[in-house]
């Protein structure tokens, strides 16, 4: 089809409920709808009414531009709303399992190459882009703002080269998984460095690599605010073996349940983890009820027995 020019105009916050009115949507009080839409934009809450639209019967990929019977904005709220409080929890999840991994990563590098055995490009795979990594620890060092950073650089010799355990305080989760990915394991040299950090998580240590790189994208996308409720993944996990994470046990390997499991089996791992699984059931059990919404999350039927989360 031949590109056309974009004609629409901005819209009024009345002129925006109008318009969904027009296509179908129901409200149980226009004003708040105004109010909701003068907070959260039309395009961001657009997405979560999306899946009430309706499917043309000849072809039910096209979307048409009219809603479902009774569909209501509350609704589509309400799927808005639990995502955000999902985004809330998979943050946390993340941030105690990037804690774990950079205090593992910390003890094992500064215990076997030394304080800076990590600027030595010889303790890591020949075909890692040590001098890349390098570069981009040395931007994350100058642009911290802690204190340690600037007593170091003020006091020791070779800034921005600092000690392991003070590098991983400021190195991103991006970087901390570029650099698992970079390490040696090779048995029959009798250099396991990979899997020495992944005993830790009782997890095979290329899983934990294939792990760390889904959920630095994950964390971005909570960190940008944005959807994960029947999102598709662009970054998925790559396919195991283990009955399960298979279907039907474990529907999707690219949706949000899965990322769930997966930080369920970390955070078990490090013993943290029961108060976040409540809190994570509480929130799961606002959309379970309804087939469609635990269809779009890649969650079995019967998910509080799943043998990953139980």
């Amino acid at each position: 089809m031949p590109l056309v020019p974009y004609t629409k105009s901005p819209l009024t916050f009345s002129d925006q409920v109008n318009r969904l009115e027009q296509k179908g949507m129901q409200f149980k009080d226009k004003a708040f709808a105004e109010r909701t839409l003068a907070n959260i934009s039309y395009y961001r809450l657009s997405a979560y009414w999306y899946p009430f639209r309706l499917r043309d019967q000849a072809n039910p990929q096209c979307v048409l531009d009219q809603f479902e019977a009774d569909t209501v904005f509350e609704n589509a709220l309400f799927l808005y709303e639990t995502d955000r409080r999902l985004r809330s929890l998979i943050i946390d999840a993340i941030e105690r399992i990037e804690v774990s991994v950079r205090t593992q990563f910390t003890y094992h590098i500064g215990h076997t190459y030394g304080a800076f055995g990590y600027i030595d490009k010889n303790n890591f795979h020949h075909k890692f882009d040590h001098h890349t990594w390098l570069n981009r620890l040395e931007g994350e060092v100058h642009r911290s703002k802690d204190e340690f950073i600037d007593h170091y650089k003020n006091t020791y010799q070779n800034f921005p080269s600092i000690p392991i355990w003070m590098l991983t305080e400021v190195m991103s989760l991006g970087s901390l998984s570029f650099a698992y990915q970079g390490l040696k394991n090779d048995k029959h040299d009798d250099i396991e460095d990979k899997k020495s950090i992944a005993m830790h998580f009782n997890i095979h240590h290329k899983k934990l690599g294939d792990w760390l790189h889904t959920l630095t994208y994950v964390r971005n996308i909570c960190a940008h605010h944005s959807r994960l409720w029947n999102r598709t993944l662009s970054i998925k996990p790559d396919k195991t073996k283990d009955a399960n994470w298979l279907p039907p046990l474990t529907p999707r390997n690219d949706r949000v349940f899965y990322i769930l499991l997966m930080l369920r089996h970390l955070l078990r791992a490090t013993g943290n983890g029961e108060d976040w699984a409540q809190l994570v059931n509480q929130t799961l059990d606002l959309l379970a009820h309804n087939k469609r919404w635990r269809s779009a999350m890649g969650m079995p039927d019967n998910w509080r027995e799943h043998p990953v989360w139980k």
